[in-house]
């Protein structure tokens, strides 16, 4: 006869407490919050919110006042304004030591290719969360990088190579952002060396014309996705690819990642991981790629934050299809430190909720249950970031 398990047995046992790889995140802001920055920050839209309404009313914010409140001294559900106050009284650097201390992280892989000037760098991060941290290379960003060194159009292409080559060698992966630039309903071959040569050409007058170099021409992203393809080919490092879920620049749905299944269909020719990012709302198809590509994986890594107490049906649906062998666990917070503490909270949350029922269904036991947990924390980012 199978031995009958309470709800609380069952959670004692799931060991989701365990310390997680976050295989996708960003720096935090080191000076210290106003309101309207730290509600900005909240928001993956560069609009301010409606007058007379704060974004301190929505999912994400119950979360921050709920969870995080305590670890600043401050009573659960604090109104928004006294909880940036108490912010402020303490310092930056007290409530980032305190929020990102108190993530129980073995270690952290960092984006670095996105407001890199205003957020902390990776041995920062390494030393406010007292764990190691990694660098992820943005191809995108270097690109963006070396036009503004000064190099003119007939020579960038040789020296966006060269430089994201360097950039590389310390490096434990690299990520792209096609979705954002120009979505993922774009020709996936490797572009010609004249289309490359004809789109520089058009690029940089657009820089002098306009004064902003933001990397939108189809055929440099295409090639920076492939040369960044060749060289995690060469060192064996995952590619890193966001999917859905951002802020205004994406057009969502041609940013599904299953119009990107020719680009993925060539890595796996090649033998390169490549790790879906974020997904929502396609974490289901993420989900399914996953299961029909051997080198793609998937998290749903922000997602989690922003959905608050409804979070565990993301992680329902993105337990749904895809081997656990194959689901990472990330954060992908960004200036703000309590969205790296919310990051694991939820992820811990919403994973216990789902394998206690499933152990109470009698599809699952403590057994088995303690290795899916161990696989998605910290097993699964070990085995593909090889340069951990």
């Amino acid at each position: 006869m199978p031995t009958e398990m309470t709800p609380a047995a069952s959670t004692a046992g799931v060991a989701c407490d365990l310390p997680l790889i976050d295989h996708h995140c960003h720096g935090v802001m080191p000076g210290d919050l106003d309101l309207q920055t730290f509600e900005a920050l909240m928001s993956e839209s560069y609009r301010p919110p409606p007058i007379g309404t704060s974004q301190f009313d929505k999912p994400l914010g119950l979360m921050v006042r709920s969870q995080c409140a305590p670890l600043l001294d401050l009573d659960p559900f604090t109104q928004g304004r006294d909880y940036v106050e108490r912010r402020r009284q303490i310092g930056a650097a007290e409530v980032n030591r305190r929020l990102l201390g108190a993530c129980g992280l073995e270690r952290l892989i960092v984006d670095t290719g996105h407001r890199s000037e205003s957020i902390a760098d990776v041995p920062t991060m390494a030393a406010i969360s007292g764990r190691p941290a990694h660098e992820v290379v943005r191809i995108e960003a270097v690109a963006e990088e070396v036009a503004r060194s000064g190099v003119d159009a007939a020579h960038f292409p040789e020296a966006f190579g060269d430089t994201l080559a360097a950039r590389t060698r310390g490096a434990v992966g690299l990520k792209t952002i096609v979705a954002y630039r120009t979505t993922f309903a774009i020709d996936q071959s490797p572009p010609s060396a004249a289309e490359v040569r004809t789109a520089t050409d058009t690029w940089f007058r657009s820089i002098e014309t306009s004064g902003t170099v933001r990397l939108e021409a189809v055929d440099i992203v295409r090639s920076g996705l492939w040369s960044g393809a060749e060289l995690a080919r060469q060192h064996g490092l995952p590619l890193q690819i966001h999917v859905g879920f951002g802020d205004p620049d994406i057009t969502m749905h041609a940013c599904d990642p299953t119009h990107f299944t020719e680009f993925l269909r060539a890595m796996e020719s090649w033998e390169v991981t490549c790790t879906l990012l974020h997904n929502y709302p396609f974490h289901r198809e993420a989900a399914w790629l996953a299961e029909i590509f051997r080198n793609v994986y998937y998290d749903v890594g922000v997602v989690l934050n922003f959905t608050g107490p409804q979070a565990a049906t993301i992680m329902g649906e993105a337990l749904e299809m895809g081997p656990f062998f194959k689901q990472l666990y990330s954060s992908d917070a960004f200036g703000l430190a309590e969205l790296h503490f919310l990051g694991q909270l939820q992820f811990r949350r919403t994973l216990r909720d789902h394998l206690d029922r499933w152990i109470l269904e009698g599809m699952l036991n403590l057994a088995e249950a303690d290795r899916i947990v161990a696989m998605i924390a910290t097993g699964n980012a070990s085995r593909i970031y090889r340069r951990l």
